[in-house]
C-alpha cells in the first residue's frame, strides 16, 4: 500500500509536468536534435529568419482560430477564407487598384463573412463545427467561380509583392508583421475587457450570460476577427508568392488549429492564448524546416507532425484529469 501511495503522487506529478511543459520541452529537444544533425544548415541566423518568415502566415491565421476557440467555438472555414482573401487581393492588384485597397478589401470581406458565421451560429443556436464547414464549402465554390479554377499570376504589379517579399535590415517584412499582430492581439486578449469577456464566455457561457455579458455580440465579434485574419493571411500569401490559387489557403486550416492546441499546453494550460499559439506555430515550423533540411520525405514529415500533435493532446487531457 505504501508503494502505491508513493507512486500515485509521483505519477500525477510527472503527468502534470508533461501537460504544463511538454510542448516547451519538445520544442527545445527538436531544436537541439536538428542543431546536432545539421549545424551548418539549421543552426544559423539566416535559417532562423527563414523560419520566422515560414511561420508568419500560420501565426496570423492561427491567432484568428485562437479568438474563436477562446469563446469555445470552431471556425472550419478559415482555410477557404484565406484562399478567397488571396484571390481577391491578387485580382484587385491585376486590375490596377491601389495596393492598400488590395489588402484592405479582402480584410473587409473576411470580417463580413466571419460576422455572418457568428450571427448564424448565435442567432439560431446551431453548431459552429457544421455551420462553418458549410460556409467553407460555399466560399470554396465562390472562389473557384471567381477565378474559373485558374491561378492568378499575370500582370501582378511589383508593388503588390512588397509586404510578402521585402526584407528590412535582414528581417523579412512578414516576420515584422507577425510580431506586430501577436503583440496587438495579446494586448487585446489579456489587457482589454473584450478579451477577458471572450475568456469568460469560453470558461462558462451560462455564468457569463447570467452576469449580463452579451454572448451573441462577443461571439460574433470573435468570428468576424477570425475571418478578417484568415483573409489577411491569404492576401499576405498572394503577396509573398506573387500569385494566388483558388485553394492556396486550404493547407493552413489544420496546422492553424494544431498550433492553437499545442499552445494550450504552455503559458495558460488548457486555455487558448496568443503567446501559446505563437509557440505552437514555432514548434510546427521548426519541425517542418528541420525535416526538410534533413531531406525527410513529405509523407513522413506529415506522419511525424501528426503523431506529435496527437501526443500533445493526450498529455494535455491526462494532465486535466489527473490534476
Amino acid at each position: 500500500m505504501m508503494i502505491q501511495t508513493e507512486k500515485g503522487p509521483k505519477k500525477r506529478w510527472n503527468i502534470n509536468m508533461l501537460s504544463s511543459y511538454g510542448t516547451i520541452i519538445a520544442g527545445i529537444l527538436i531544436v537541439l536534435i536538428f542543431s546536432l544533425l545539421s549545424p551548418s544548415s539549421f543552426a544559423t541566423v539566416d535559417n532562423f529568419m527563414n523560419i520566422t518568415r515560414q511561420i508568419s502566415l500560420l501565426v496570423v491565421i492561427a491567432i484568428g482560430a485562437t479568438l474563436v476557440m477562446s469563446v469555445n467555438e470552431f471556425d472550419l472555414s478559415i482555410g477557404a477564407m484565406a484562399s478567397l482573401g488571396g484571390v481577391v487581393s491578387a485580382k484587385l492588384a491585376t486590375e490596377g487598384v491601389p495596393i492598400i485597397l488590395c489588402v484592405l478589401i479582402p480584410l473587409l470581406v473576411g470580417l463580413f463573412v466571419g460576422a455572418v458565421n457568428g450571427y448564424i451560429i448565435t442567432r439560431f443556436n446551431v453548431l459552429s463545427f457544421v455551420t462553418t464547414l458549410a460556409m467553407g464549402t460555399v466560399i470554396g465554390g465562390f472562389t473557384f467561380w471567381f477565378t474559373e479554377g485558374a491561378t492568378i499570376f499575370e500582370n501582378i504589379p511589383e508593388g503588390f509583392k512588397w509586404l510578402g517579399q521585402t526584407v528590412v535590415a535582414g528581417i523579412p517584412m512578414l516576420s515584422i508583421m507577425m510580431v506586430i499582430i501577436v503583440l496587438v492581439f495579446w494586448f487585446f486578449m489579456s489587457q482589454m475587457g473584450i478579451g477577458r469577456r471572450f475568456y469568460a464566455i469560453g470558461g462558462n457561457e451560462r455564468a457569463s450570460r447570467v452576469s449580463g455579458v452579451p454572448i451573441q455580440r462577443y461571439k460574433t465579434l470573435a468570428f468576424a476577427l477570425c475571418g478578417m485574419l484568415a483573409a489577411f493571411t491569404g492576401a499576405l500569401l498572394a503577396s509573398r508568392l506573387g500569385s494566388a490559387h483558388p485553394t492556396g489557403g486550404d493547407g493552413y486550416f489544420l496546422n492553424a488549429y494544431a498550433a492553437v492546441f499545442l499552445g494550450m499546453t504552455v503559458v495558460r494550460t488548457g486555455v487558448p492564448n496568443i503567446f501559446g499559439t505563437l509557440f505552437g506555430a514555432a514548434v510546427l515550423g521548426i519541425l517542418a524546416n528541420g525535416l526538410t533540411i534533413l531531406q525527410i520525405p513529405t509523407f513522413l514529415q506529415n506522419v511525424i507532425t501528426g503523431l506529435i500533435i496527437i501526443a500533445a493532446l493526450i498529455i494535455q487531457k491526462l494532465g486535466r484529469e489527473k490534476g
